[in-house]
């Protein structure tokens, strides 16, 4: 196993652990948190499927080339995890351990099946990239698409951009309080993001002053 599988691993064995222990009536709490999130993903899943699925299906899927999974493995939130495993069943997730633990063409995403992607609800970052062939053909010379698309954004911050209370701090904090850690806990352990936390709308910048962060946060 790389140390990527290794990470992914460690944090689904984790969080499947814990939650295999919650009683029935905190697992309804819980997925009470994610129901304003889980809203915010159908709209996203509605707006791609309406305005991107021809150009990436035609671009990415068919070519089996793709910007976002031609890798080893993409980064994942430990909410991220925690929002899958809640939402999918058994076998879904038997078949993410069992792909963590095979050998892997590190030139694609680990979690790329022949079917798409093996998570039940993919990770934010994965949900919510555009690669530019795909921003420019479908929002480029269409203003009111670009509204709704900056509109999701800013949603999307509102879930796991740290200058306010957002879930992904709160599920991180969940599996704090109970002793357990993660390398995922990016909310938690990044410099940049707890940097956020602590002076409230302050934004990560490039050497250009450019908002946002490329890679692990």
């Amino acid at each position: 196993m790389t140390e990527y599988q290794q990470e992914q691993m460690k944090a689904l064995k984790l969080v499947t652990g814990y939650l295999s222990g919650l009683t029935s009536g905190d697992m309804e709490i819980l997925k009470e948190k994610l129901a304003n999130y889980l809203c915010f993903r159908k709209d996203v899943d509605i707006f791609l499927s309406a305005h991107f699925s021809d150009i990436c299906t035609e671009t990415c899927y068919q070519s089996q080339i793709s910007a976002c999974c031609t890798r080893e493995g993409i980064i994942t939130f430990f909410a991220d995890v925690v929002v899958n495993v809640i939402m999918s069943d058994e076998s879904a997730i038997k078949d993410l351990f069992s792909v963590l633990q095979s050998s892997q063409d590190r030139s694609k995403c680990i979690y790329l099946g022949k079917k798409g992607c093996l998570w039940k609800v993919k990770p934010l970052i994965c949900e919510m990239f555009l690669c530019n062939k795909a921003e420019d053909g479908v929002l480029k010379n269409n203003p009111d698409l670009q509204k709704e698309w900056q509109a999701l954004k800013a949603r999307e911050k509102s879930f796991r951009w740290p200058d306010q209370k957002v879930l992904f701090d709160d599920l991180e904090q969940l599996f704090l309080d109970a002793g357990h850690t993660s390398p995922l806990m990016y909310l938690h352990n990044s410099p940049g993001l707890l940097r956020v936390k602590e002076q409230g709308d302050f934004r990560v910048r490039g050497p250009k002053g450019e908002k946002g962060f490329e890679g692990k946060p």
